[in-house]
């Protein structure tokens, strides 16, 4: 596929990662479980854990639910691991999606990821900024909307003018996150006993698939850190990373849901939007819950810029079938992002924002707009693995993920399980808006493709 004519000469696509090539110092299982504890550790364990909280209301169902979201993290990323080798490309699940299930699911994934899933993502990324930050100056929920509005396009420009955040510096950005998990533990030990929180009620009815959604919302990096599989030295290294990097990650996430019922008991917890500054505040006074903040804020916005470079990559894969996506999806390789893909998201994210910032509550508007699409599209690449090692069992597989058809049976049946739970929870409009969302889908893939075939015949 080749770009437009006319296409300034520092404009090129962006190399399919995982295409075999593997890095000059490829990373042993310690190595690579350190990256996977970078690639799936975020920002959502600082405000999810409330909503998780609010929907168990008991210490014991809350530990378990985080739990049980490891383990499914682990099966998915395993599953995961298995498909990104044989089948690398730029879009990720794009390519195992449209060798499984055609065409017209590719795209549908596509267009979901960019114009649902990455805005949707950055809008709650901009909520849990403003949520930690209203912790120490309050603010309306227009001020909420203008301080976010402000930070993604920030971040926006901060990426046309090729100031993305490099390699070393997300790295930095993680170490952040993970130390204030830790200081939230510290904090737990040092308050322990001082002032016994009120007890937690019984889960309320549908309360444990609401909990999950939130919970899988804070593991949503599994999939991604299965790409690692084509670097490592060995194809069993990659077993020993993801078991070994998401059980860190799931002992730090017990670590701070630890922390929060210790210090602000289930009651406490559930009613909190920034539940870290609250535990930092107890715990350090006025200087940690400032501490903490500033570590939530400087997080988001690490993820929120590399939801930018991403974004580019999925209209880049787009363009490879989809010929009139091309001019969207161009790489500029000199600043190292799709320019048109930035001005895109920014403009889809915005409206979400002030959508957001007229509900009760902003954060969980983007996961209730997010959370069908997202696990429908997560349940298709679960059955995608057991359908391509049969339809192409001839494809060659870097990585074979162990007990594979009990791995895929259990991550598929677990992500339907939460995907119908989420069709539950944002009812009868919520309903309606996920199927208009992909309705739209299926109208421009079709209306895309007229226009190509035009073009085409014109030439």
């Amino acid at each position: 596929m080749t770009e437009p004519a006319g296409t300034p000469e520092k404009y090129e696509r962006a190399d399919a990662p995982g295409t075999g090539v593997r890095a000059r110092h490829a990373p042993g299982p310690w190595q690579a479980g350190a990256v996977v504890v970078g690639m799936v550790v975020g920002a959502g364990i600082f405000r999810s854990a409330a909503a998780v909280g609010a929907a168990l209301g008991s210490a014991p169902a809350i530990y378990a639910a985080w739990l049980a979201g490891g383990m499914v993290a682990l099966a998915g990323a395993l599953c995961y691991a298995e498909l990104s080798t044989a089948f690398p490309h730029e879009g990720g699940d794009y390519r195992f999606l449209k060798e499984a299930f055609g065409d017209t699911i590719a795209f549908l994934f596509g267009w979901s990821r960019f114009t649902v899933i990455f805005t949707a993502s950055a809008a709650m990324l901009a909520f849990v900024s403003t949520d930690y930050l209203a912790a120490l100056v309050p603010m309306g929920s227009i001020a909420r909307a203008a301080v976010a509005v402000a930070a993604v396009l920030l971040l926006g420009l901060l990426n046309l003018r090729g100031l993305a955040t490099s390699v070393r510096g997300e790295v930095v950005l993680v170490a952040l996150v993970i130390i204030a998990l830790l200081a939230l533990g510290g904090a737990g030990v040092w308050l322990r006993g001082v002032d016994a929180p009120a007890p937690g009620t019984m889960p309320r009815p549908g309360g444990v698939g609401t909990a999950m959604i939130y919970v899988m919302l804070a593991y949503g990096g599994f999939n991604d850190a299965a790409t690692l599989s084509a670097e490592v030295r060995r194809p069993r290294d990659i077993t020993y990373a993801l078991v070994g990097g998401m059980a860190a990650v799931t002992a730090l996430y017990l670590i701070a849901n630890w922390a929060y019922l210790t210090v602000l008991g289930p009651a406490g917890l559930a009613t909190s939007a920034a539940p870290a500054a609250a535990v930092m505040r107890r715990a350090l006074g006025p200087a940690g819950e400032i501490a903490m903040v500033a570590a939530v804020v400087v997080a988001t916005a690490a993820i929120l810029n590399a939801l930018f470079l991403v974004g580019g990559r999925t209209l880049t894969a787009l363009a490879g079938d989809t010929p009139a996506l091309a001019r969207l999806g161009r790489w500029d390789s000199a600043r190292g992002v799709a320019p048109a893909a930035v001005r895109c998201q920014v403009a889809l994210t915005l409206p979400l924002i002030l959508w957001g910032a007229s509900t009760p509550a902003g954060f969980a508007a983007m996961v209730d707009y997010m959370a069908p699409v997202y696990w429908l599209f997560l349940t298709l690449s679960g059955a995608a693995l057991p359908i391509l090692r049969v339809r192409r069992a001839s494809m060659p597989r870097p990585y074979r993920a162990p007990l594979a058809p009990l791995l895929s049976m259990v991550f598929t049946a677990a992500a339907g399980a939460i995907f119908v739970a989420s069709m539950v929870h944002v009812g009868g409009t919520g309903r309606a808006v996920s199927a208009g969302l992909l309705a739209i889908g299926i109208v421009t893939r079709a209306t895309l493709n007229r226009f190509d075939a035009t073009g085409a015949r014109s030439r």
